[in-house]
């Protein structure tokens, strides 16, 4: 079993491409548009969305543009990212405005990074 891609929202293509372009360094490509029928059957919205996919690595994104979450849930779905230099890193989402989370856990900290719409990226 191989997994293909991670879907999430972005609120827009702006806060995407930092994210996924700037921050994790990976390819935009060209942006699609799922018809409004098609994102009303899958997701129950009743609008076209944009689509755009941000891969390298081995890791693909799936990007769907749309203000429809609410900022006010905190899910606890996240994805979990190994870096390789997580102080370098953790300096980057700084210096991109990118919000850094840490969480005390026995004698280790977890820490998370969350894009401007709130999903959440726990970071090793």
């Amino acid at each position: 079993m191989e997994l293909k891609h991670v879907a999430l929202v972005s609120r827009s293509e702006k806060d995407a491409d930092i994210f996924f372009e700037e921050l994790l360094g990976l390819t935009k490509e060209i942006p699609k548009i799922l018809p409004a029928e098609l994102s009303g059957a899958i997701f129950d919205i009743d609008a076209e969305l944009k689509v755009i996919n941000y891969a390298g690595d081995g890791m693909r994104f799936e990007i769907f543009i749309t203000d429809l979450r609410s900022p006010e849930v905190r899910p606890a779905a996240h994805v979990c990212l190994q870096v390789s230099d997580p102080p370098a890193f953790l300096q980057r989402c700084g210096e991109l405005g990118i919000q850094v989370l840490r969480f005390p856990k026995g004698d280790k900290v977890i820490t998370f990074v969350t894009d401007k719409t709130g999903n959440l990226f726990e970071i090793q």
